[in-house]
């Protein structure tokens, strides 16, 4: 299947009921599958006039017990971050897609990974986290995807599904687990499915003008955030044992770097990889019991470094970290990163 055709399916199989969205390159062939399929299954597609209008969509049908999805493309994402901020203050539980591009402001198409920062640390305002799911592989992403919406339950928050324009659009075999969810978020003691049966009526609402009780309100997500951080850290260590120089990337840039590391090892040196699963809650543990064997890690992005930082932290200066990084939708060679990470096991490194 192609990639994006993949997450919508796998978004079907997860018991998504409604979909919102807007055409936005390179995730298109979500909304387009999604429109011919998810009505089949008995769900709702509707197509809005903006971002700004899907993410509200979502907002009012997720609090109404919907099991809902938006997906989009990096400027799109940009557009939703009030609605996002405010879908993590109110505790919706819903999937957030971003198949992400080359950027600042539009950009460009070709595939990218500089949303990271937008991913974990929150575009909108306010003290607020969301569990970011950041894919391989076309396995990966439909695996990711049907976990994604039991995420959102189990903590009532959104869902990042971090995914890019590289994974969308190739094409790879997928087993997709077909026994579709049948739980339903409407079961919930919270959401507001009008007031009947003499039940106490209820609420969903950000706003909340006393400073005290604001507090108390951030403190109990923090509390909720400290949970998943504990609970839901996940990362793949890939021939780490004795390395003496070690990878760090995620998605798709981690595939490429997993050549680099094979021929490495073949030219007799010994590398490895860790790779986020989890970009938040970022897997620092990993980090923090590096091999004695490792003089070095690289941290290899589609960016311009915004990952670097989060490993700096969780190496705690116990390595030099270097960084290699391509930018605006160029991507990495093999080649490339066996070069770098041959400068700096040679110590010819700035």
């Amino acid at each position: 299947m192609k990639g994006n055709e993949a997450l919508a399916l796998a978004a079907i199989h997860g018991g998504c009921t409604h979909f919102f969205g807007y055409p936005i390159t390179p995730q298109n062939e979500i909304p387009e599958f999604l429109a011919r399929e998810l009505p089949k299954a008995g769900g709702l597609f509707l197509q809005a006039e903006s971002e700004i209008a899907a993410v509200n969509m979502l907002y009012g049908a997720a609090a109404a017990g919907a099991r809902a999805m938006i997906s989009s493309s990096s400027p799109g994402l940009a557009l939703m971050q009030e609605g996002i901020s405010m879908l993590a203050a109110t505790e919706i539980p819903c999937v957030i897609v971003n198949v992400m591009r080359g950027g600042p402001g539009l950009g460009g198409i070709q595939p990218a990974q500089s949303d990271y920062f937008q991913m974990t640390r929150g575009g909108g305002n306010g003290d607020y986290r969301i569990i970011s799911l950041a894919p391989a592989t076309l396995q990966e992403s439909a695996e990711m995807m049907q976990e994604a919406f039991a995420l959102a339950q189990k903590y009532r928050t959104p869902v990042f599904i971090v995914s890019d324009g590289m994974l969308g659009q190739m094409m790879e075999p997928v087993e997709l687990n077909k026994s579709r969810s049948k739980e339903r978020v409407a079961e919930q003691p919270w959401i507001l499915t009008g007031h009947h049966n003499n039940r106490s009526p209820r609420t969903i609402k950000s706003l909340r003008l006393d400073p005290a009780e604001l507090e108390i309100h951030n403190l109990r997500l923090q509390e909720k955030y400290k949970r998943i951080s504990q609970a839901e850290v996940r990362f793949e260590a890939y021939r780490e044992v004795d390395a003496e120089l070690l990878f760090c990337a995620f998605g798709s840039t981690a595939r490429i770097v997993k050549n680099s590391v094979d021929d490495l090892h073949q030219k007799g040196y010994r590398a490895g990889l860790i790779r986020p699963q989890t970009l938040w809650p970022f897997p620092a543990l990993a980090f923090r019991s590096l091999p004695k064997s490792c003089r070095s890690v690289i941290c290899v992005e589609m960016n311009c470094g915004q990952m670097l930082d989060d490993v700096k932290l969780a190496v705690e200066g116990r390595v030099p970290v270097h960084f290699y990084g391509r930018c605006g939708g160029m991507i990495p060679e093999p080649e490339e990163l066996t070069a770098r990470a041959l400068d700096i096991l040679s110590g010819d490194s700035q």
